[in-house]
């Protein structure tokens, strides 16, 4: 009889989970420094950051060539490594992104790993988790409902011209007729009627800021500096004018704490903040990667999307802003992707082809590449599918072998942490030989555009940039404002290395176009955007919701 292969959360249910205090021991912290959030969750107090033992522990990034649609399994690895180097004997901690419940409803599903390289309690983690997601929202809500009163304010008015605000509101679900909308409707007593709109809270400055936040008064500081719009008279206005930091501070109090959860192996792991991967940095807090480096000789992370989004923004912007200096880097990779960028149509993906392999591999070759250029050198991990062969993985890590890299098949979904030992060797070798040095692409103080221009031509490998009419009349107002030494966040697809979803594997010979400019003042970074970028996703014809079902006992089936 053919034994049944188990969903994602068939395998979390069955997982035996231990007390988060007996997790939180593994790390030396005392039971009372732990803020409960019932059995097996709870908060981090901030005063467990330790500086000196961030700068004497290791830090991994975990990141991915350019994916298929359904992504290549960063988190995944990034927990399965985890589990590996525990099993080797390196006291080891995962530090991911929470994931957004649009996803969850939507299409791609939760973010909490997957078969036996999970984080625990799934269900928990996918949904309401400690609520910091909620607090994101209703810190960016609070800011707009102080916006338009005070346009309504007969008294106090800053004369903000609501034609300008820049500001949006926020939910953390997919729906599209809330992208743009009419609010103030209905009379005097309900507010002055404008344009507004919603975003998905993830893509919300509150959640960037919360991410890059290096202590309470940091934060209050770059919530004070969210730029909100102009007034009639053309000066600017951020949320400091409304008074607005505090009040916002105040509902951030809890979620600025980072949470530990546990691995199905009774690993630690932290689990902190999740801003958009395209318009915003794509990785969990400086908090949370500080808090795991303080507790734990090694930590594992990971950046969203392929590393010409996820790893450029984690190394130039994450990692310059808080001091961070990665040790290693793991490069994901799949078979499927390889076949898709060597020419695979979508229904072939699981089709085995030596020689679209071998044509994909243009796309990997670039990535390994590009981590070079930041004084790293990657180990790939091929992430195994039933569907890959010998002859293609033999080549995959002949190719990589010719770079001076190791390219390692991890096995961390079938088989957990004794999957991924080999991996792991790999990683702590690569660590232990000391030739990587951490290095910045470009230096935050040249100009927008040699900033643009070096992560266009380094990263991408684009001939130059293109700028519309709309960029260059962006440009001249960041300049007003006095952003020009923030660092660059590109917002552009994440299926290509240029601005085109069509070019795939290493594309050649193209431009990009920067459309237009939004820059996140309190965040901290200038935000070019190539092609169109979207800040609140609407459902696929058949959302994964359909398929969900809770019983009489509470029990959750289809949350994936």
């Amino acid at each position: 009889m053919k034994k049944k292969v188990l969903s994602d959360i068939e395998i979390a249910q069955a997982a035996h989970m231990q007390h988060i205090s007996e997790i939180a021991s593994k790390l030396s912290i005392s039971e009372d420094d732990l803020e409960l959030y019932g059995k097996y969750k709870a908060k981090l107090p901030l005063k467990l950051i330790d500086e000196k033992s961030i700068s004497n522990n290791h830090l991994i990034l975990v990141t991915a060539m350019t994916p298929t649609p359904a992504g290549e399994g960063k988190t995944t690895t990034s927990i399965g490594l985890t589990e590996g180097m525990n099993k080797i004997g390196k006291q080891t901690t995962v530090v991911l992104r929470e994931p957004s419940l649009g996803p969850v409803f939507g299409i791609k599903g939760g973010a909490a790993g997957g078969g036996y390289s999970q984080v625990v309690p799934m269900e928990d983690i996918n949904l309401h988790f400690t609520g910091d997601f909620s607090a994101v929202e209703k810190a960016n809500n609070l800011l707009s409902a102080l916006i338009d009163n005070n346009i309504q304010s007969k008294t106090r008015s800053l004369g903000i011209d609501p034609r300008t605000i820049a500001w949006k509101r926020v939910m953390d679900m997919n729906d599209r007729a809330l992208r743009d909308i009419t609010i103030g409707l209905g009379g005097t007593a309900n507010g002055i009627p404008r344009e507004d709109g919603f975003n998905i809270t993830p893509a919300s400055e509150v959640m960037a800021i919360l991410c890059m936040a290096e202590n309470f008064e940091d934060l209050k500081t770059r919530l004070g500096n969210i730029y909100i719009g102009l007034t009639f008279d053309k000066k600017p206005i951020y949320a400091r004018d409304l008074n607005a930091e505090n009040a916002m501070a105040i509902l951030l109090k809890d979620a600025v704490k980072p949470n530990m959860v546990q691995t199905m192996e009774g690993n630690p792991a932290i689990i902190h903040g999740g801003p958009f991967a395209n318009i915003a940095q794509g990785t969990n807090t400086i908090l949370a990667t500080k808090m795991g480096l303080s507790l734990s000789k090694y930590v594992v992370t990971e950046a969203g999307f392929g590393a010409d989004l996820g790893a450029e923004k984690f190394l130039d912007i994450k990692c310059v802003s808080g001091g961070l200096k990665p040790e290693a880097v793991v490069l994901v990779a799949t078979i499927r992707a390889l076949r898709h960028h060597g020419g695979a149509a979508k229904e072939d993906y699981n089709t085995a082809s030596v020689e679209r392999v071998a044509a994909g591999f243009a796309n990997l070759e670039k990535h390994i590449e590009n981590i070079k250029k930041f004084g790293l050198n990657p180990v790939v991990a091929i992430n195994a599918f039933p569907t890959d062969t010998n002859e293609e993985v033999q080549l995959v890590q002949d190719k990589c072998k010719a770079m001076g890299v190791n390219a390692i098949v991890a096995k961390g979904w079938a088989q957990g942490g004794d999957g991924m030992t080999e991996l792991a060797e790999a990683v702590v070798a690569e660590i232990d030989a000391g030739k990587n040095k951490f290095e910045q692409l470009y230096d935050w103080h040249i100009s927008i555009k040699d900033k643009i221009e070096t992560i266009a031509r380094e990263i991408y490998g684009a001939d130059g940039v293109d700028y519309s009419k709309q960029a260059i009349t962006d440009l001249a107002k960041i300049d007003q404002l006095g952003l020009n030494e923030l660092p660059i966040c590109m917002a552009k697809t994440q299926k290509s290395f240029s601005d085109n979803d069509h070019l795939l594997a290493r594309p050649t010979n193209f431009r990009i176009t920067v459309r237009e400019f939004e820059f996140a003042a309190g965040a901290g970074f200038v935000i070019p955007i190539l092609g169109k970028m979207m800040r609140m996703p609407g459902l696929p014809a058949t959302p994964a919701s359909e398929g969900m079902h809770i019983d009489n006992d509470g029990k959750i089936s289809g949350l994936s």
